[in-house]
Order: structure tokens, then sequence, then C-alpha cells
């Protein structure tokens, strides 16, 4: 393997011999660090069959601090997340310490929560239809030595202390299902917490954030960054390379299963520098908007007078070849828009005209939708764009099976992979299989299925709900240009998503929105500052974490 120079003064032309050998830079820690690290991790490499998907991983997370850990799908972080959590096997040879203590390995979960180590999963990983208590208490639950009865009084007691050492209360009999965005947050690092040592533990966040939006996120680093000061650290895994410079203090990166930086500081780095030693090229420059609008041939569709639970009278029109963003606060009501556009939600009421076809609002669903032209790529892609046990061609045949035209017909397989294959193509899809079962594919590469389906009909307008969310950023790159490409083909395209690096990189026109009304209306090109202004009403968007934690030797 080469070793590098680091990321500063990085020439892109070495991108691509940007590795390190673990075993000659261990970890890139800086000199004078004497204190024992939180978390060590030594060579960790992992092996699935003759396929070795993670090799001589080393890294330490020091106590006190947020440290970052990136990578593009495939890149081996969820893999290390996995041996972290005690689900995957390291290959023999590997460390892993918490405090200067070893931990057996695999890791089992019970011993590495006594060392203070908690998980925080995917969409915070709660349980709608529990309470925040039962939330709180599950897996930690304790009963009396006879009765064997749950004694809940001493579990609430257990919980409310935690949201007192946290200086957040959140009713412990409510629904998490009921609670807002930062309250879930709040009781996703309460959770957490409570394993760790005051002062002490480490929390590990596994795509945690991918679904917050940016004042939910605000929030969640308002509280984390408490935490850390007190000498609880952080690892913190996420795609979100703006969130990774305004919130952590070093970070990791991974590339193909090996170590490419370790530890690095933050100061002073962009996203643009991240995405670089991520992909080990210099990222293909995205111009802003899509700059096919064809405003003089009628509408692609046009919505006038909708109204439904969260939205009031919504009048908006699409041009053909048209990219229009709509945006706002989390509870702004434009979440709901493409879900009625793609018949999932019922409207009050409302009338939708797509290419000369007049539809009728209250009388619409999923299938009058697909039959007008209508496609619609959900934000969870996992639980409403695909079905995770099917192939990629299964899930890109399932939309012909429930439109007008011979809907029982059968499909030919050889018609339907000719139509498929040159999406795989176009989209990178990673392996280039129609008969790998989408679930075992990452998820940018699930987020290209669900577009791809879509895309090989052809669609009048194509309806995205954050469509670049949790995705790498190779992924985004082909994902943005896919839509763009679909607009200069004429398809007209609505684009609903609090990102807005996401929505400048996509949009001719933005609509952002407020207490479910269009409240102000932004025309290209667009800048993410501009945008950020306007759901924030003037007001300048602050950083995620004021003053980064300074990371003790304890």
């Amino acid at each position: 393997m080469v070793r590098t120079e680091g990321l500063h003064g990085l020439l892109p032309e070495a991108l691509g011999c940007l590795v390190i050998d673990a075993a000659e830079a261990p970890v890139a820690v800086e000199r004078g660090d004497r204190g024992v690290p939180r978390l060590r991790v030594r060579d960790v490499s992992v092996t699935f069959g003759h396929n070795r998907v993670l090799r001589d991983i080393g890294l330490d997370v020091r106590a006190g601090e947020i440290q970052a850990l990136v990578g593009q799908n495939g890149s081996g972080k969820s893999t290390l997340a996995k041996v972290l959590t005690g689900l995957y096997v390291p290959d023999p040879g590997a460390v892993v310490e918490v405090d200067g203590e070893a931990l057996r390995l695999p890791v089992r979960p019970l011993e590495s929560r006594s060392r203070g180590v908690a998980v925080v999963h995917q969409s915070l990983g709660l349980v709608p239809e529990m309470s925040v208590l039962e939330n709180m208490r599950v897996g930690r639950l304790g009963a009396g030595r006879f009765s064997r009865r749950i004694r809940w009084s001493v579990e609430r007691e257990a919980a409310a202390g935690v949201f007192d050492r946290l200086g957040r209360h959140v009713p412990l009999d409510a629904r998490v299902s009921s609670l807002s965005e930062e309250d879930r947050a709040t009781v996703a690092i309460a959770r957490a917490l409570q394993d760790a040592p005051d002062g002490r533990g480490l929390i590990i966040f596994d795509e945690s954030t991918r679904a917050l939006s940016r004042r939910s996120l605000e929030h969640f680093y308002e509280m984390l960054d408490q935490v850390v000061r007190s000498g609880t650290s952080a690892l913190l895994i996420t795609h979100r390379l703006e969130e990774v410079i305004e919130a952590a203090d070093r970070v990791t990166v991974l590339r193909d299963g090996d170590l490419v930086e370790a530890g690095i500081p933050v100061a002073g780095l962009t996203a643009a520098d991240l995405a670089r030693v991520m992909l080990g090229r210099v990222l293909g420059a995205v111009s802003s908007g899509g700059g096919h609008a064809r405003p003089g041939a009628g509408a692609a569709a046009e919505v006038v007078d909708l109204r439904s639970a969260r939205l009031d009278g919504v009048d908006v029109r699409v041009a053909p070849g048209e990219i229009v963003g709509v945006t706002g606060l989390a509870d702004a009501g434009y979440h709901e828009l493409p879900y009625v556009l793609g018949g999932a939600v019922r409207a009050a009421s409302g009338r939708l005209e797509v290419s000369g076809t007049e539809v009728d609002l209250r009388a619409y669903g999923p299938t009058v939708a697909m039959d007008a032209g209508i496609a619609l790529v959900p934000g969870d892609r996992e639980h409403q764009g695909l079905a995770l046990e099917l192939t990629v061609a299964e899930n890109a045949a399932v939309p012909r099976t429930g439109s007008g035209g011979g809907r029982f017909a059968p499909i030919p397989r050889r018609a339907e992979l000719a139509e498929l294959q040159p999406w795989i193509d176009r989209l990178e899809l990673r392996p280039p299989d129609p008969a790998v079962v989408v679930g075992k594919l990452s998820g940018g590469n699930q987020q290209k299925v669900v577009l791809a389906k879509w895309l090989a009909r052809s669609p009048k307008l194509l309806v995205l709900h954050e469509p670049t969310q949790a995705v790498d950023v190779g992924a985004r790159e082909i994902i943005v240009n896919a839509v763009k490409d679909a607009a200069a083909d004429g398809c007209g395209v609505l684009v609903a998503s609090g990102d807005e690096n996401e929505l400048s990189m996509l949009c001719d026109r933005l609509l952002v929105f407020r207490d479910g009304r269009v409240a102000a209306e932004l025309a290209g090109p667009l800048a993410p500052d501009d945008i950020v202004d306007a759901i924030f009403t003037g007001n300048d968007r602050r950083p995620l974490r004021g003053t980064p934690s300074t990371p003790t030797d304890q």
C-alpha cells in the first residue's frame, strides 16, 4: 500500500493512490496526546468467503470528542460498525479496546454495554408504537426477585434520571409516534446515554440523523455537544458531509475496505475536500438547476387549490423539462405534497391536470396516478419504495403490474430485462445484476433501483421526496444527473426536500412552504444560503455546534 502525506496539501492527481498502510501509520493522533483513547480499534479485517471486505482498519476515538466515520456505500463503514456492535466477527488478530481494556471478540453486546458503549441505529432506532418509557428501558427491564414482575416505578425512576442528566424532559407515557422530531431525537440520545457512566462511555450513531430536518439536527447536536463536553465520546457514521464539517471534531475516511485517513482534524476542511478523499478523484461539477424548462409548452402538471391534512389551498405548476423544488420547516406541510400527487394520501379537495387530462384529487389513488403518468419516489425507500426480498428486475416490474392496459397479462422476461438494462448501466448499479436481491444492496444502490423502475416508464411527472437522502457523494452525483437527464427529455420534476444543497443542485425554481401554504418563490440559479435564508425567514442558520469540544485525555 502507499503512504499518504495527509489530506492537507493533497493534490487531486495524487488521490488515486491515497491509501494508508495501517501497520505503518495506524492512526493520525496529534503529538503530545498521551491519554488512553475511549475507543481504540487495531488491525480489524473482515472476510466473507474469499472476499476481504475490510482490511487492517485502525482508529482512535478520544474522550469527549465527536469523530465522524465516512465513506462511499461499500467502503466498509457499516461493516466496521457491525464489528463494533457484535453483528460481525472480525478476522483473527483484531483488537477493540474501551478505555484501555480489550473487549472479547466477537463483541458481546451486554459486555460492551457494561463498558458504556451504546448504539443509536438508523432513523434513531425507536419503536413508534411503544411509549417513551418502554423505548428507554427495552432490553434493560428488571423484575422483582420473587414475583418476576416488572417494577415500573423503578423503571420510571431510571428513565427520568437520564432525562434529568440531559437537562430535557419528554413525557414517559407518550407514544413515540406522537412525538415531534426534536423529542424523538431527545429520546434516542437519552436511551444511549443511560449506558454511559457520567462523563465516560461511547455512543455510536449509525446513520441516526439521516431523516432529521435542519431544525431537528440543530436540536440533536445541541444535546450531543452537551454530552461530549462532559467527557462522553461519539462516533458518527454519516453520509452528510456538511454535517461532518459543522459538527465533528475529527474524521476517519474509508474507501473500498481500506483506511484512507484516520482521525484528521475537521477544522479547515470543506465538504469538497472530504468528497475528493472518499471518491479517490475530484467530484464532477454539478451545475445548479436543470436548465431544461419549456415554459411555453403548457404544463406537465398543474395542481389547483389542493387541500389536505397538512396543505391549505396550494397551487403548483410544473412545466415540461422543469425541476421545481418544495421545501420549508419540518412542520410546514410540504412533505405531504409528493404523497398526494402519488395517490398515497387522499386530498380533501383540489384539481390536478397532467398533460391535458384533469383529475379530481378527491377520487384519486396510486393506480390513477400511474395511469396519468405520475411516478413517486418516496423518501423511505426500504418500506415504501422497494420490496427488499425481491430482485432488482422484480422490483422494476412492479409498476407494470398495477397500471391499466393489460394489468393481468404476463410480463415477458426478455422484454422486462431489455427495458431495465439501460437504466442499470446509466445509473451505474453495483453489482450490475438484475437478478440480485435488493435487500443485499447498499443504500445508494437501492435508491438507484427505485429511480430506475420509474424512469423506465418515461413518466410525465416525476415526484421525488428526499431523493439523495443517506446516499454517498458518488451516488448523489449519479442520481442528480439522472434526474436532470429526465428533465432534458421533457419530464416535469417535483422535488420535496429539506436539504438546501440537494435543492440547489437540482432545481430551476423553488417554492417555500409555511403553515401549509406557499409563502415564497425563488427562481434559479439557487444558492444554498439563499434557500436557507428563505426557509428561516431571513434569520441566519446557526451552526450545528457552536465551538467544537476539546477532546480530553481521560
